[in-house]
Order: C-alpha cells, then sequence, then structure tokens
C-alpha cells in the first residue's frame, strides 16, 4: 500500500487543528502558510473528512475548521480512510467480504490478511494527539509562516 499525497496531508492538517484549544477554528489560509501547503490541495482534503464527520466547518469572520472531538480520540487510521477509503494491501481483502473467486485457492492470501491486520493494527493504535505533540513548536514571529503563537 502506497499512501496517497492526499493522505499525508491529511494527516499534517488534522494535527495543525489539534495544537488549537478545543472549538478553536483555524482558517485553512493560516494552516497552509504554516505547512507550506496548496490552499487548493487543502480545499480538496478538507471536504472527506468534513464528510465524514473528523472535521467541522464554521462560516464568518472568525471561521475555519475544527475539529469534532479531542485529539486523544482520533486514530491516524480513522483520517487516512476518510481519505484513503480502505488501505488493505491488495484488492481484494479491501471489502467486508473477499469476492475473489480465487480466494480458497490462494495461497498468498494469508500473507496479504497477516501484512493487511499488521497495518490495521499499527494506524489505529496512533492517535492524533501522538502525531500533533511531534509538531515543532511555534515561535513568536516564526520566520517560517509569518505566524505568532
Amino acid at each position: 500500500m502506497k499512501f496517497s499525497t492526499k493522505s499525508r496531508y491529511a494527516l499534517r492538517l488534522m494535527a495543525e487543528l489539534a495544537r488549537y484549544a478545543p472549538g478553536t477554528t483555524v482558517s485553512l489560509k493560516e494552516i497552509s502558510e504554516r505547512q507550506q501547503l496548496s490552499l487548493k490541495y487543502l480545499e480538496q482534503i478538507v471536504t472527506p473528512l468534513a464528510r465524514v464527520g473528523l472535521v467541522k466547518s464554521e462560516r464568518g469572520s472568525q471561521g475555519g475548521y475544527r475539529l469534532t472531538k479531542a485529539p486523544a480520540d482520533y486514530t491516524a487510521g480513522e483520517i487516512l480512510r476518510a481519505i484513503e477509503g480502505s488501505v488493505a494491501p491488495i484488492p481484494c481483502l479491501g471489502s467486508e467480504t473477499n469476492e475473489c473467486p480465487m480466494s480458497d485457492q490462494c495461497f498468498t492470501l494469508p500473507f496479504w490478511a497477516g501484512l493487511d491486520d499488521v497495518i490495521n493494527q499499527y494506524i489505529d493504535s496512533v492517535t492524533l494527539e501522538q502525531l500533533a505533540q511531534s509538531l515543532p513548536a511555534v515561535k513568536e514571529g516564526c520566520g517560517c509562516c509569518g505566524t505568532k503563537s
């Protein structure tokens, strides 16, 4: 499984939101500047996250996006699945039931199923809070993004 750029950026976007107090909205423009990511690309990424209820948008002058629950209550896995859908290493493991006509005869299926289990256990063990703790602190007058903490 090779994760897309959207998945990598979704984790960065969510980690940025996690650095703020609960209920605080943050503009995508601010996240774009801080993470040096395209604003247009972030707009594409935030849509599926909002669709599944991981973030909520607020309109108006103080608008932006905010998390819908505490960072410790998110896993990297749920964020990645919101963007990618299944993270299974092979297509026949990507749905609830394996509909591959060769699954009964596939001697490599246990290997792929084991890899799928390891991937899912790992991504579901890492919380957004843990990811956000790895973010570098923003210093007063930070030269990299022009924001103030």
